[in-house]
């Protein structure tokens, strides 16, 4: 009987194809992952370049992003990031905050998802011998939605943070560098947070996944998607004050973005506190050079 199901030799090629997909758990969010981290990165390069126009020059990162071809762009592509980039709102009924929202949450899936692999990679695995089984079992890509949703919350309270700081910031444009005592503020809080006990109990849960999938396994849509949002919470938690640097160095430096990405990459597949020390102390000497710099 499984032989028949799996038969799928009448079929054209793109319908083959089509199946074996439908089938294959693990491919199908392979692919749906890094399409979305690609896709991702592409929207966050591509306001980057415009975004080092008429920026000040000494940003890390847009020495290179000036030589770069601006890429045609749809409209409404073009619009959101005059949305993301002005100072001041051009539509009314939230749209630039809707944009902002959107900006947050690329960045989050383009730095964030990626150190999420290793649980993924193990809900597809257990799907794929659930498939072999005929034992019921939700697809892994609602395990994905869960985890995700939790960033598009906190995209959300990123870009009402973007809006408030910006409105008693001396800043000309809304994604531009804050100074002083602003960037001091957002760079404290993030060290500190490196040396914390919430810190090291959300990283230890990050790169253990494996206790949370089993404790909380469910066979249903739902118990999963909670199961992802769980998850997401303890990568929340880990990384919710790196995100405080996109602030001090400019939401739009895709130079510090891929470095913050590439550390949580790291700091999520190592063991240990050593990582995370050091990324604490350098920020907390980077706050003291920028006191004394500012006085």
């Amino acid at each position: 009987m499984t032989g028949q199901q799996d038969d799928f030799s009448h079929l054209d090629r793109a319908g083959r194809a089509t199946a074996s997909l439908a089938r294959s758990p693990r491919l199908t969010v392979n692919i749906a992952i890094a399409g979305g981290i690609l896709l991702a990165w592409f929207i966050l390069g591509a306001m980057a370049i415009r975004g080092a126009e008429g920026r000040l020059p000494g940003v890390p990162g847009d020495v290179v992003l000036r030589y770069l071809p601006q890429l045609p762009l749809p409209d409404v592509l073009d619009r959101f990031f005059g949305m993301c980039l002005t100072p001041a709102p051009l539509d009314a009924g939230g749209a630039q905050l809707l944009a902002l929202i959107v900006m947050w949450f690329s960045m989050a899936v383009a730095t964030m998802l990626p150190s999420a692999a290793p649980m993924i990679r193990t809900y597809c695995e257990i799907a794929d011998t659930a498939r072999i089984k005929g034992e019921p079992v939700a697809h892994p890509l609602v395990l994905v939605a869960g985890y995700l949703s939790t960033w598009l919350v906190a995209s959300t309270g990123f870009a009402v943070l973007t809006l408030t700081v910006h409105a008693f910031a001396s800043s000309g444009r809304l994604l531009d560098p804050v100074s002083g005592l602003a960037a001091a503020a957002a760079l404290l809080v993030a060290g500190l947070y490196q040396f914390s006990s919430l810190k090291q109990a959300c990283l230890t849960k990050c790169r253990n996944p494996f206790s949370t999938l089993f404790s909380n396994w469910s066979a249903e849509p739902g118990g999963i998607f909670r199961l992802g949002l769980k998850q997401g919470l303890w990568c929340l938690g880990c990384c919710w004050a790196l995100m405080l640097v996109m602030f001090a160095v400019g939401a739009m430096n895709v130079f510090w973005m891929a470095l913050i990405g590439l550390f949580t990459l790291i700091e999520k597949q190592t063991t240990g506190s050593l990582p995370t020390r050091v990324a604490g102390a350098i920020l907390l000497v980077w706050v003291v050079a920028l006191l004394v710099v500012s006085a």
